[in-house]
């Protein structure tokens, strides 16, 4: 039975856009992810933020940029998610 290309390949993460909020850590950057959610009885639009910690090889990315970051292996007790690209 031959697998296709489509059944080998790994099921992407969430994948989420925002602004980096800090950079002082070594290889990691945090990532704030703005989004409007409407309230579930009420449905008026709320702001929800939500920080998250990213992986950045080399600490490319500096504060106030715009960046992608998807969903992976856990790197360590708090971080999750890796920068893809800039914005």
């Amino acid at each position: 039975m031959k697998h296709t290309q489509a059944q080998t390949k790994k099921a992407q993460g969430k994948t989420l856009q925002g602004t980096v909020v800090s950079a002082k850590m070594k290889d990691t950057v945090v990532v704030e992810v703005n989004r409007f959610v409407a309230h579930p009885k009420y449905r008026k639009y709320m702001k929800h933020t939500a920080r998250f910690k990213a992986h950045d090889a080399g600490n490319t990315k500096k504060e106030g940029e715009k960046v992608t970051i998807i969903e992976c292996r856990p790197m360590s007790k708090d971080k999750h998610f890796r920068v893809v690209t800039s914005s």
